[in-house]
């Protein structure tokens, strides 16, 4: 695209409003740039030349510039704001959400652009907050088409479970195209089709439901944060069709628990004490225990203490009740003892408390099937080694890496990727003290990287 010819006045307006440094702003798109999955050397030349109209930032990096002044403002800034606004703009939002999990479906299989340049925004988190999920159903409920049954749905949910199955084993890249191809031509359009009672349309959109969250689940692991939040939306929208209650409510868990990953805990805590208050009375024990865990990560990503700790004991009193099955939309997380356990390890953590931590993680490894939760035992095992090294004991934080570096071996995951990355400084400390056995790992963790 050709520079622009006059300097962006939108761009150094906003700039000056918010008080932001060039060098500042660069940083910010650096690390936003990160998150979703992508490394790029922008500095404060780089933003003087944007401003000056010298040259117009490439890729999704206008997305990086909008989300981070977004950040710093408390509002929502869009490239269209700042006069950075693509020639192509992404079809996510649209109100129907069977045309939004088609479009993008579409849009993985044929690699569009607009899918591509997506990018994970703090905004996009408080999306179930003010949902208009009534007028969207009135909408879908007007469709007539062909009958769709029982079996139609039991279909889309043994697809789902299998390819549910591989991606715990064999990561997120595994079979992403299959299961978007899938959702675009045969899931999605399935509900525009009328059905034999209000149970099966409710388990037909529950069903897709799920299909998109596994998607997102997909595109998070490879590190593809945008696309995975366009997923959890449209999830979002179509959980509300099949349980306005329980489903959506663990919907609402999945876009949290993903902004609390990226460490970016905006809108979290209300987002989840939303899902709980549709979620606690309609759902079993083990899929709340879930939700109260999410909202203790959430309470200590910004530092609350105590609402953390309480949060924890709900959640460790909700796995006790034994009341109703659980339903299929939170079993794919798991045991949820495991998950648990896991969580609350990641919630000791933002809490500093180490062997709390290592405590957690070592009760989650026993409640994971090692064989068919292996990228899960992979990656506990290198949070394990992580609450190790900050306890200072070396010998056992290397024998904890190279159990989750050779468990690795084979995955096609982001999140494993960074979790290699992340300890090789601290290598790099141990080959100097001659720890043993940290030479060796450096070097495995450089071939994987390789």
């Amino acid at each position: 695209m050709a520079a622009p010819r006059e300097p962006n006045a939108r761009l150094r307006e906003t700039i000056e409003a918010i008080g932001c440094t060039y060098e500042a702003l660069a940083k910010d798109v650096r690390r936003i740039a990160a998150e979703n999955g992508e490394n790029v050397n922008t500095n404060k030349s780089g933003v003087s030349h944007w401003v000056n109209g010298i040259r117009r930032p490439s890729g999704r990096i206008p997305h990086y510039v909008a989300e981070a002044l977004s950040r710093r403002a408390g509002r929502t800034i869009t490239p269209a704001d700042i006069g950075l606004a693509a020639a192509e703009t992404p079809a996510f939002g649209d109100a129907d959400p069977v045309i939004a999990a088609t479009e993008l479906g579409r849009a993985d299989v044929e690699r569009r652009h607009f899918l591509a340049v997506a990018t994970f925004t703090t905004a996009g988190v408080a999306m179930p907050l003010g949902y208009d999920h009534e007028a969207t159903s009135r909408m879908l409920r007007a469709r007539t088409a062909t009958i769709v049954g029982a079996e139609d749905v039991e279909v889309v949910r043994q697809i789902t479970a299998a390819f549910s199955a591989a991606d715990e084993r064999l990561g997120g890249g595994h079979g992403l195209t299959t299961v978007t191809a899938y959702l675009a031509d045969t899931a999605a359009p399935m509900l525009r089709a009328r059905f034999p009672s209000e149970d099966v349309r409710r388990a037909a959109f529950g069903a897709v439901a799920e299909l998109a969250y596994l998607a997102g689940w997909k595109h998070h692991d490879l590190g593809q944060e945008g696309a995975a939040q366009r997923y959890y939306q449209v999830g979002y929208q179509l959980a509300c069709e099949a349980d306005p209650n329980g489903h959506a409510a663990w919907m609402m868990r999945a876009l949290a628990h993903q902004a609390l990953s990226l460490k970016q805990p905006h809108h979290c805590v209300d987002l989840v004490e939303g899902a709980l208050a549709r979620g606690l009375g309609h759902v079993d024990g083990q899929t709340e225990a879930l939700l109260h865990i999410t909202h203790a990560r959430a309470y200590a990503a910004v530092g609350d203490k105590a609402p953390a700790a309480r949060a924890l004991l709900a959640a460790e009193d909700a796995l006790l009740r034994d009341d109703r099955p659980q339903p299929s939309f939170s079993l794919v997380s798991g045991p949820a003892a495991g998950t648990v356990a896991s969580h609350t390890a990641r919630t000791l953590t933002d809490l500093t408390d180490h062997p709390g931590t290592e405590f957690q993680h070592r009760a989650a490894l026993t409640r994971w099937d090692p064989i068919k939760y292996k990228r899960v035992h992979a990656l506990t095992y290198a949070d394990l080694g992580d609450s190790l090294a900050a306890q200072a004991r070396a010998d056992e934080a290397v024998a904890a890496w190279t159990q989750a570096l050779t468990l690795m071996n084979g995955m096609t995951s982001d999140r494993t990727r960074k979790a290699i990355s992340s300890i090789r400084s601290t290598l790099a400390i141990y080959q100097r003290r001659k720890v043993p056995g940290a030479a060796d790992l450096a070097r495995r963790a450089r071939e994987a990287l390789t």
